[in-house]
């Protein structure tokens, strides 16, 4: 290990390649975020109408060294000013994963810099971080995406709690169905919340699950069901845009209240929102009338960071390398990661 690469006021490049799309970015502690690059596979996945896992892993192969390039040439730097090089280990797919793995661990090998693997979900947790008006620990988060819908005490980084989870889809997955038994192009919870606007969310009283029992948990599948038995044989435009407005209406309506009762459970006075379904519009609205109401401070990431970014892979790597944490001598990948699971795989 160089002298320059054990400094720890140098930027930490932070690569993520877990899903579909392909990012990179640098972070550095007294200056911030100097520069962030991301390429979306929207458009090669849209004709499939999902992700092709060996698609996906192909172009980011084809994408990560230009961006990589490219990101250092926006943020000023030379590699050999690095201080470290941070990586999405996981949860992700695992062909996709090992595209971002091996450069970041070749990269770290050449430069003798630290490796440090990053478990994308805790990246989520704090991209708010990314933000000037940034919350204080302690805090509870909703992270809401494609693969999780979770509820969580941070108090401080790597110190968290699970509170609750979807015991089947996550939230973003029940957008995504949803979405597709109405007939709407990939990716679909975008373009749900898009027709949404021009629906009457009242018009179909669908169920807010799990809200009448005790508990944190989520359950978003049998929502998808109740829109397929409203679904009318011949809808409409308009019967379209009702359910799914009333279906957006049902989900955040729900995640409002789990919030609410988690916040008092944990006695928190700050909640962040976080994962590609906190950019959401009417959730924000919801969570916002919230906070006014309860008293308490709301925090969401810029709408670019809700998604997979390489900012928050960056930051969190710059976070775990002023710890001494997760700095690994190895590559290190894993498709499921559970949170509660989170530790270094081997200590450099």
């Amino acid at each position: 290990m160089t002298a320059a690469s054990t400094a720890p006021d140098r930027p930490i490049l932070g690569i993520e390649t877990s899903c579909d799309e392909t990012a990179c970015a640098v972070y550095e502690g007294a200056r911030g975020l100097l520069a962030h690059r991301l390429h979306s596979q929207i458009r090669l996945h849209a004709e499939y109408g999902g992700v092709v896992p060996e698609l996906a892993s192909r172009d980011h192969v084809s994408r990560i060294h230009e961006l990589v390039r490219g990101t250092l040439a926006d943020a000023g730097l030379q590699p050999q000013e690095l201080g470290g090089i941070a990586y999405t280990a996981g949860p992700g797919l695992i062909g996709a994963l090992m595209v971002g793995a091996s450069l970041a661990a070749g990269m770290a090998a050449a430069l003798g810099l630290p490796l440090i693997a990053v478990h994308h979900m805790e990246a989520h947790l704090l991209a708010p971080m990314l933000e000037e008006n940034k919350p204080a620990f302690p805090f509870l988060a909703l992270l809401v995406s494609g693969g999780h819908s979770l509820l969580v005490a941070v108090r401080g980084v790597g110190e968290y709690e699970l509170l609750g989870e979807s015991l089947d889809d996550a939230v973003g997955e029940a957008f995504d169905k949803t979405a597709k038994l109405l007939g709407l192009p990939y990716p679909g919870g975008p373009e749900l919340a898009r027709l949404a606007t021009a629906g009457d969310g009242r018009r179909y009283d669908f169920p807010r699950p799990m809200t009448d029992r005790p508990g944190l948990d989520f359950s978003f599948s049998g929502l998808k069901t109740a829109v397929l038995t409203a679904l009318p044989k011949h809808a409409s435009e308009q019967d379209k845009a009702d359910l799914a407005a009333s279906f957006q209406e049902a989900v955040t309506d729900t995640l409002a209240i789990k919030c609410q009762r988690a916040l008092k459970h944990s006695g928190f006075k700050r909640l962040v929102v976080a994962g590609g379904v906190g950019a959401n519009l009417r959730l924000r609205e919801k969570l916002g009338l919230l906070a006014q109401r309860e008293g308490f401070a709301l925090f969401f990431p810029r709408q670019a960071f809700c998604t997979d970014n390489g900012a928050m892979i960056a930051y969190t790597g710059w976070a775990r390398r002023a710890q001494g944490r997760l700095a690994t001598a190895r590559i290190f990948t894993t498709p499921r990661w559970p949170l509660a699971e989170l530790r270094a795989p081997e200590s450099s």
